[in-house]
């Protein structure tokens, strides 16, 4: 089969035949038609979990991917053969992932039905985007009015939380370019931010100089979110995705949070695809591209929601 792999820490993904997974008892193998691209895509590849997670070379990347149950192993209960599925394809050893024509993925694992109506290929955009937003939102408990800002609103991650805390009630903030304003208002952003016409900070601090309840941010460094933490009221809530946040000067203010890594199972796949499938949640696909092309994409910026590989 096709998959895209590295060979070793480090090295630039390819596209490579490989042999087939066969599924063992209580997994099942999936025939996949989509995977879902993220940055930590990239960071598997160069070793991020090199000495926490065995791995097993030539790894073929990709977490996020949707298909059909090919094959089912014995004690298999939950899912049949012709099953619509999507789920997170990473379990040590680390190397069996979703940017293949199929994997195989324990039925307990992160591995969900796909309702009829929602397509296969947004649904390969939602798992490792959609639960981290889904995650933030949880751990947050916003409360109806509360402001929120997004820092970093247009990539996979904030393009869900704009719309996940808009659902919860927040009045949102969203970081973009100026071309990208329209994109945010239709996903639920109450006012937009222009991070190329100034300092976000002296931005927000001009429009809501009484601050902010929450501060998500998805992309800064420690600096740069350090200044962005005094526009939240002490009280409030910040939580980085890039374990930028200094947890000890946030407690030091009365802030809330801190660094946060999605801990997001199959519990709350499902419950984030059961509101795309009634409407309340929009997939916002930037690019698809056939799965030939997948090394060029892997690691790229600038996407402006996701992108899926079309296997």
């Amino acid at each position: 089969m096709r998959a895209i792999v590295v060979r070793k820490f480090g090295a630039k993904p390819e596209l490579a035949e490989m042999p087939m997974p066969e599924p063992g008892p209580g997994t099942v193998r999936v025939q996949l038609q989509a995977a879902g691209v993220n940055p930590f895509d990239r960071k598997v590849a160069s070793g991020l979990l090199d000495g926490k997670l065995p791995h097993d070379f030539p790894m073929i990347l990709g977490v996020d991917g949707a298909g059909t149950v090919a094959t089912v192993g014995a004690g298999v209960s939950r899912f049949a053969v012709g099953d619509r599925v999507v789920g997170k394809f990473l379990t040590p050893p680390v190397g069996h992932g979703s940017f293949a024509e199929y994997a195989v993925l324990p039925e307990g694992g992160t591995l969900v039905p796909i309702p009829p109506g929602v397509p296969t290929v947004a649904a390969a955009a939602l798992p490792t985007a959609g639960v981290t937003a889904q995650d933030l939102v949880d751990a947050t408990h916003i409360q109806p009015g509360q402001t929120v800002l997004i820092v970093g609103a247009t990539g996979g991650v904030g393009s869900f939380l704009v719309q996940l805390a808009n659902i919860a009630g927040a009045h949102v903030i969203a970081t973009a370019r100026g071309d990208s304003a329209d994109q945010m208002t239709r996903l639920g952003a109450a006012e937009t931010v222009d991070y190329t016409a100034g300092p976000v900070r002296d931005q927000v601090a001009a429009a809501h100089p009484d601050g902010i309840d929450v501060l998500f941010d998805l992309v800064s460094p420690p600096e740069a979110l350090a200044e962005l933490t005094t526009l939240v009221r002490d009280g409030g809530t910040v939580y980085s995705t890039t374990f930028a946040a200094d947890e000890d000067a946030l407690r030091a203010r009365s802030l809330r949070g801190g660094n946060i890594e999605s801990k997001g199972s199959a519990p709350e796949l499902a419950r984030l695809i059961q509101r795309v499938a009634a409407g309340d949640v929009v997939v916002p696909i930037d690019a698809t591209v056939p799965l030939a092309e997948g090394p060029a994409v892997i690691g790229a910026p600038g996407a402006r929601g996701k992108t899926v590989l079309a296997i």
